[in-house]
């Protein structure tokens, strides 16, 4: 490994001494690797964080610290064991900083936890588990004291993402936005718009909170052990203050679409409701604690608002001209948003469905 990796590790507040620095996993935003120290000290992971993605390092990680320190006295005082492999541990650098910026890039290092499991895919089993840990996830932030920042400003803020679509429309640099078939998606965009922008409404009310939340709720973002239990959530950049319906809705709009996200055939999309049952069964039981009458009443508008969340942003970045999301075709966006639409409609449909399961779950 390049020497320049050692040199990155020296300048941070860590144990032991480093024998090797090799990347580790595959993941799309950071680039991560593997500290590995020599005898029974521990072992480490290594970031370069994205801050065209993360633009403001202070507040991120500022943020992580706030909530991973919060969870660690939380399991603190229910004397939890092993609570080293339950929370991540991040290591400051030698000047008192959370992260090194080596004069081009951003750096931060956390203790690895050996012997763990990652997921991916969705079946019943986990959705139920990744329901019930994010939502225990953010029991455990309820009553966090720390002022949180945003770590993507407007992230899942629909009236932002409206606002953007029109701009798009108005400037319509590609010309798509004379299309007749996008002229039929927006008019079906700008129909539901009040209603999916209700959330932002009902917070300026003093009616919805705003919480802890993750923010990109999927079991690749859980760590298990390897009898396959739950260790702890990871991945905490996008961790900042939002409604639950980020956390509820996201996970929703993938798992529980019965085929990819730019699948051109729309026959093969419609909404799982199996997995929508066992995501939810699983979510109630762990945010009991916290949940109010208006978050739970809203669940299935969460459930719908993000296909329509996606396809409003798909369908601008198509009108943009293909700036933001990769495209392997010139149609790529226009068929992520008829995709995204149908989802959307086939949710809107379960809405009756939705509210019994609720209701009957929450009568046990």
């Amino acid at each position: 490994m390049d020497q320049k990796m050692f040199e990155i590790v020296s300048h941070f507040a860590i144990e032991g001494k480093v024998v090797e620095v090799a990347p580790l996993g595959n993941g799309l935003i950071n680039t991560t690797y593997k500290v590995t120290t020599e005898g029974s000290t521990p072992d480490y992971v290594l970031q370069n964080v994205n801050v065209s993605i993360f633009p403001d390092m202070d507040l991120l990680m500022n943020n992580i610290v706030e909530v991973t320190g919060h969870i660690r006295k939380k399991l603190e005082a229910a004397h939890t064991e092993d609570i080293d492999r339950k929370v991540l541990k991040f290591i400051p650098a030698t000047d008192g900083k959370m992260y090194y910026f080596d004069g081009e890039k951003y750096w931060r290092i956390m203790v690895y936890i050996p012997d763990t499991v990652s997921k991916t895919g969705v079946s019943l089993e986990s959705a139920y588990i990744v329901g019930e840990t994010f939502a225990d996830f953010q029991a455990k932030l309820a009553d966090i004291p720390a002022q949180l920042g945003e770590t993507i400003k407007d992230f899942h803020n629909m009236e932002w993402r409206i606002q953007q679509l029109k701009d798009a429309i108005a400037e319509n640099r590609s010309g798509r936005a004379d299309d007749p078939e996008v002229k039929e998606i927006l008019a079906d965009i700008f129909e539901r718009a009040d209603e999916y922008c209700k959330a932002e409404r009902l917070y300026r009310e003093g009616k919805l909170p705003k919480r802890i939340c993750h923010c990109d709720t999927k079991v690749d973002n859980i760590l298990f052990d390897k009898d396959d239990n739950v260790l702890c959530v990871i991945d905490l950049d996008t961790v900042m203050p939002s409604f639950i319906f980020s956390d509820f809705g996201d996970f929703l709009r993938s798992a529980a679409n019965t085929t990819r996200e730019d699948d051109p055939d729309l026959d093969k999309v419609s909404f799982n409701f199996e997995v929508f049952k066992s995501f939810t069964k699983g979510y109630l039981k762990g945010a009991a604690s916290f949940i109010t009458p208006i978050e739970v009443e809203n669940l299935p508008y969460a459930t719908a608002l993000f296909p329509y969340m996606t396809l409003v942003r798909f369908i601008a970045d198509y009108i943009n001209g293909d700036i933001y999301f990769r495209c392997q075709y010139p149609e790529h966006n226009l068929v992520r948003s008829r995709n995204q639409l149908k989802l959307t409609k086939c949710v809107e449909a379960a809405f009756p469905q939705m509210e019994a399961f609720i209701a009957e779950q929450l009568a046990k």
